[in-house]
């Protein structure tokens, strides 16, 4: 699917650098930029925050700070922390956006459809009744509504309540 416009992708695209100096996830966690790295919580064990390039609004990620690409390298108590955080994730979309239902889900390895093989995350993308409209079916195109940084705005407010 494309994106109407989304003009943030470009420097994703055009970073060879970015590509190449490591783990997207980990990079961010070491700096101290929540709110432009779209870093909504921090947990003892993993984090949540927002898809860049998001399937809908509100489109979030649970993920460890561990980095591993296996699932069985995870401790329990790390595996509790993230489905608590998936918990706080629906809570706080369904107050502020009020879905439908919701898709939740890991890809684990690339040929699964992991765009960060490396750095195992779980995904939480809320869903309407009316979010796949006639536009990609006729066009192969996705309409986002609502910029990252309003999104931001409303989830964090919830998280933080």
């Amino acid at each position: 699917m494309k994106n109407l416009w989304a003009p943030w992708r470009m420097k994703y695209i055009h970073d060879e650098h970015a590509k190449k100096s490591g783990c997207i996830f980990c990079e961010k966690l070491k700096e101290d930029k929540d709110k432009e790295n779209l870093i909504l919580y921090r947990g003892k064990n993993s984090f949540i925050i927002m898809n860049l390039y998001p399937y809908n609004n509100g489109h979030l990620m649970v993920v460890p700070f561990a980095h591993t690409s296996d699932l069985d390298e995870l401790a329990d108590d790390e595996n509790t922390e993230i489905n608590s955080l998936l918990k706080k994730c629906t809570g706080a979309i369904k107050k502020k956006m009020q879905p439908h239902g919701f898709n939740i889900g890991i890809n684990i390895g690339q040929v699964a459809g992991a765009g960060i093989a490396d750095h195992i995350h779980w995904h939480v993308v809320p869903r309407w009744e009316a979010d796949t409209n006639f536009m990609p079916v006729i066009n192969d195109v996705r309409v986002i509504p609502q910029s990252l940084e309003d999104t931001y705005g409303l989830i964090k407010g919830a998280l933080d309540e």
